[in-house]
């Protein structure tokens, strides 16, 4: 399949809430093959990774209309290679520029602790993914707003290292971080591609794969005792399975889906509402930590290891390899990049929010199944969903502010097709 496209009934909270727990797409507990220790669930380290040299590569950006209504900062993130501009720009200290002052970012386990620590307002900023900040606003009410992409790519189906191919996990069970997510989405355009069922209850058996949710450090050791024979998950975790040499990447997300955002920075309705110029001056910050990751990945690594600030728990290497191994020497050969032509990488940085992402997106949410009440998907436009849950207002200012859209490798009309193709 290959498309160019151009451009609500609530769900019970218990159930969504069943939801979230059941797919604790979280990283709560486990260990990671040979990344050492877990970090906890408190806060991250004092940033102590930003050396001079460090700052003199941070990107100059014009400042927010005015001063900032607030200074405070509260900001909860995932041990993803996803949440690297939210911390970079903590740890480089760019906030301050702006009239911040930021707690440290406080580390969660689970996209279900995250999601509910936003709601009671314990942080003020979260990257969530994307579907299931759609899910949190149509289903649930929550009144929240994306206000900006925190990444692009980023992802990957990872398998054991015998399996060769989409139809080789025939019968077979893979894992996925959570329902609503990109993840799942890309996952199952593969599996119908290749005439396989998905399946989330049950048995896997001949012409079906079981999906079932796992925490992300659980995946590669999973892999390895072959309790899974694949997995589709945000780096660092496919690196790691690399790395560690018990799997292969199969097939990047970013070669399914050209430049998908899968998570998206996310504030409170009433804070961007009543704070605009501290919302404008988070989003600045956050567009300058892009930059900065996109022009210095090896560094980046550095800081959000334990080399230098300690924001993930995985080693360096295979944070390093998230970042920046995207080789078409090596991958176009198995088949995990098709389209060299692209020019895609395994992870990027922009901030703008594309309605014809978020309008293909709901579209894409209606197609799969999941293990959950999916009604309030019923009577959701996708083309009228973006001016619902999207406020662009502040990712365009910030993209103005740090240099225009050459910084991030994007169009200058701020606009595009969306681009995916399975095969």
């Amino acid at each position: 399949m290959s498309n160019d496209r151009p451009t609500s009934d609530v769900v019970n909270r218990r159930g969504f809430l069943r939801l979230l727990s059941a797919g604790a797409a979280g990283l709560a507990g486990a260990a990671l093959i040979g990344c050492g220790a877990d970090t906890g669930s408190t806060s991250s380290t004092t940033p102590s990774g930003s050396t001079p040299a460090t700052k003199a590569a941070i990107p100059e950006a014009s400042p927010p209309a005015g001063p900032p209504e607030q200074k405070t900062l509260r900001i909860g993130h995932l041990p993803i290679t996803d949440a690297a501009p939210l911390l970079i720009a903590h740890a480089n200290e760019i906030y301050k520029q702006h009239g911040l002052e930021p707690e440290k970012p406080t580390l969660f386990r689970s996209w279900s602790q995250i999601a509910e620590a936003f709601q009671a307002k314990q942080v003020d900023v979260v990257h969530m993914l994307m579907p299931m900040a759609i899910s949190l606003k149509f289903g649930q009410n929550v009144p929240l707003k994306i206000v900006a992409w925190n990444h692009e790519g980023g992802s990957a189906l990872t398998v054991r290292n015998d399996v060769n191919s989409v139809s080789d996990l025939n019968g077979k069970t893979v894992a996925i971080p959570f329902p609503h997510s990109i993840h799942n989405i890309v996952l199952q355009m593969l599996l119908r591609d290749a005439n396989l069922k998905p399946i989330v209850t049950g048995d896997p058996a001949p012409g079906s794969v079981k999906l079932v949710v796992m925490n992300p450090p659980d995946m590669p050791p999973a892999l390895a005792n072959n309790s899974i024979q694949g997995f589709i998950v945000a780096d660092p975790f496919n690196a790691v399975a690399e790395v560690n040499k018990v799997g292969k990447i199969l097939r990047f997300v970013p070669d399914v889906w050209y430049r998908h955002a899968c998570c998206v920075v996310v504030m409170h309705e009433d804070d961007i509402k009543n704070k605009p110029n501290w919302a404008q001056s988070v989003i600045t910050s956050v567009a300058q930590a892009q930059v900065y990751a996109r022009e210095n990945r090896s560094e980046a690594a550095r800081i959000l290891s334990a080399d230098g600030a300690n924001y993930l728990p995985q080693p360096r290497p295979a944070i390093e390899r998230a970042l920046s191994h995207y080789d078409i020497n090596e991958y176009g050969p198995t088949g995990a990049i098709k389209h060299a032509d692209w020019g895609s990488q395994r992870i990027d940085f922009e901030p703008f929010p594309y309605p014809t992402y978020t309008a293909e997106l709901v579209r894409a949410m209606k197609e799969t199944v999941i293990d959950g009440d999916q009604s309030f998907l019923n009577n959701l436009d996708a083309a009228q969903a973006h001016g619902q849950v999207v406020e662009e207002k502040f990712a365009r200012a910030a993209i103005a502010a740090v240099g225009g859209p050459s910084k991030f490798g994007i169009d200058a009309s701020l606009s595009r097709t969306e681009r995916i193709s399975v095969k």
